[in-house]
């Protein structure tokens, strides 16, 4: 797991990335390191986040180029209350906690020191997602862009696995059947039916819509209704010559990586996403990837032709500490509470430095 010591040192944005160059501005943010084992870590920063109003960020050093054809960002929301518990989620509502609120903040710092310009964003009808971009938007002065809806861009459902605990459920099927429905191409999880406590049905947003309400979901079934929506919505904004965000869940943004950068069915099993952590692509007029701005493959997974803003070793981390939270039957303590606080705030702390007043937000707001 993630020790309180350990630093995760993000690298900066360099400047050899080709994406559209925000205004400047100073940064006023200090990210405390903190060994306790606290959703919001010190008193001072707990105090800090009480007013939810914009942080001012540094002057931005990096000069970036418009020389690319088209730029689209993917980005996974902030930590929901069920992440946190490690349980599956699916269509279910869950809102974000304090520590989700935080990645969101500091993803659209990451945002905005990188230079991106957003012209619209496209998340899903699920206020985890919503949330998020709501307060990248705000970080990044962003507010009054677009921001288009829908439930294709839902994160999968899990059908009859929706509620239970991600470990609980390794332990009963094992870690081959788990990783196969968490992850792979064509084995959807048993099914939900309308008597399930969390059957989408029940809520009012889905109620013209009831016979589209898929009762579990495989990832090749979750690329055809976002695939869809890639066709009518985002690949016409991105030749028109926008800058989009997608602002989504870990299965829909996999399900539009995997068609983007054409990965075998195979190969999709080994494609994870870490949360709220930008991930910047370049694309050719044919929406192809051009490539990393080092020229090189990610090295968090391997296979991917796009930038993490931020850097690929706490990637790596990430989605290390995640694999084991799901599938690790040793580790009988849950990995999401207080060890993610301290490494996002050494993330923070690296990335965007540390002289300032501290973040402002109302934490509270993400009940």
């Amino acid at each position: 797991h993630l020790h309180a010591g350990r630093t995760m040192m993000f690298s900066r944005i360099t400047a050899t990335l080709h994406l559209k160059a925000a205004p400047t501005r100073s940064l006023l943010i200090a990210v405390r390191n903190s060994s306790q084992s606290t959703a919001c870590g010190s008193p001072a920063l707990n105090a800090s986040l009480q007013q939810e109003q914009p942080i001012a960020l540094r002057k931005n050093e990096n000069s970036l180029n418009e020389d690319t054809p088209y730029n689209l960002c993917f980005l996974r929301h902030g930590q929901s209350t069920w992440n946190r518990d490690n349980r599956f989620i699916g269509w279910t509502d869950t809102p974000l906690t304090d520590d989700g609120v935080l990645e969101a903040r500091v993803a659209g710092q990451i945002l905005a020191e990188s230079g991106l310009l957003f012209d619209e964003v496209h998340t899903s009808l699920l206020r985890r997602s919503i949330r998020t971009t709501n307060l990248v938007l705000m970080e990044t002065g962003q507010e009054y862009i677009p921001v288009h809806k829908s439930w294709r861009l839902n994160e999968r459902n899990y059908g009859d696995l929706v509620g239970k605990n991600k470990k609980e459920v390794v332990m009963k099927y094992g870690v081959d059947k788990v990783k196969s429905w968490r992850r792979g191409w064509d084995d959807p999880p048993p099914p939900m039916d309308s008597s399930h406590p969390y059957w989408p049905g029940k809520d009012p947003r889905y109620k013209l819509m009831l016979d589209q309400i898929p009762p579990g979901e495989s990832l090749k079934m979750t690329v055809e209704r976002a695939g869809k929506y890639w066709d009518e919505a985002i690949a016409p904004s991105l030749k028109e010559g926008k800058t989009v965000l997608v602002v989504g869940h870990e299965n829909n943004l996999r399900s539009m990586i995997k068609r983007l950068e054409g990965i075998c069915d195979e190969r999709i099993i080994n494609l994870s996403l870490p949360r709220a952590v930008p991930l910047a692509y370049r694309l050719d007029e044919n929406l192809k990837p051009l490539g990393r701005s080092d020229g090189k493959m990610d090295e968090a997974t391997g296979f991917l032709r796009a930038d993490w803003l931020g850097g690929d070793d706490a990637v790596k981390a990430i989605l290390d500490r995640d694999h084991k939270q799901v599938y690790d039957t040793k580790i009988k303590h849950n990995l999401e509470k207080g060890t993610k606080s301290r490494a996002w705030r050494n993330w923070t702390e690296a990335t965007l430095g540390a002289n300032g007043s501290g973040l402002n937000g109302n934490v509270n707001g993400s009940k």
